[in-house]
């Protein structure tokens, strides 16, 4: 079954480039201009992957985001022209899974897109059932939930991904490049960013004091593990 994708993008040249391409590639492609149409689309139908402009009129790509994270964790591909190192951390934070500056190459960027699908899918094959008890928390796999005690935790896919690989191995320390390969499927290029963003994010949920984890651990030099 082929997959369905929203392009939302206000340059038209940007986003019919993009839309051919994948096309040609056997996707099926929708097309929002602006960043209410997007969030309509979203409500309306059903998409495997969206990606994302940041710059958009009357609606931010990142307010479209936070808008799709309250009842989604849909693959999010962020395409933007803003490169600093703070836009991309903003928007990892707020649940994109990757982060593609312009100008980029066709290849790549059909590279990023099977990529995200490709993780999505594997995400959705591991799903077996499995309940984790760790401390005071609950994770059960099969239901997506997070409990502390009584109280549940919203995580986006990543940092559920993440958390569920600490509780599946208890004794390993994990490198950033084990994080990201287990979790992202993909191979590392070095990027700490993304890693960094991840865990922080996790912390804040989860940890009581974050400046002082005691569910996932930093190793200083090498990594990260469960426990204190």
């Amino acid at each position: 079954m082929n997959k369905k994708i929203l392009i939302v993008e206000d340059n038209v040249s940007v986003s019919e480039l993009m839309s051919n391409y994948l096309k040609n590639e056997g996707y099926y492609l929708s097309n929002a201009f602006e960043g209410e149409e997007a969030v309509q689309k979203f409500k309306s139908e059903k998409f495997d992957l969206i990606i994302l402009d940041i710059m958009m009129p009357k609606l931010s790509g990142l307010e479209v985001m936070k808008q799709i994270r309250l009842d989604s964790s849909i693959p999010i591909l962020i395409v933007s022209a803003k490169t600093d190192d703070v836009e991309k951390a903003l928007g990892l934070e707020l649940g994109a899974d990757d982060y593609l500056a312009k100008p980029f190459s066709m290849i790549e960027f059909s590279a990023r897109v099977k990529a995200a699908l490709r993780r999505a899918n594997y995400s959705k094959d591991e799903n077996n059932g499995t309940v984790f008890h760790y401390m005071d928390l609950t994770v059960d796999s099969k239901n997506f939930s997070v409990r502390k005690q009584e109280e549940k935790i919203q995580l986006t896919a990543k940092e559920f991904e993440i958390l569920k690989l600490f509780l599946s191995h208890p004794n390993n320390v994990f490198t950033k490049s084990q994080i990201y390969q287990n979790v992202w499927h993909d191979d590392y290029f070095g990027d700490e960013n993304v890693i960094n963003v991840h865990i922080r994010r996790l912390r804040e949920k989860i940890e009581e004091v974050p400046s002082k984890p005691k569910y996932i651990t930093t190793i200083w030099g090498i990594g990260y593990k469960l426990g204190e």
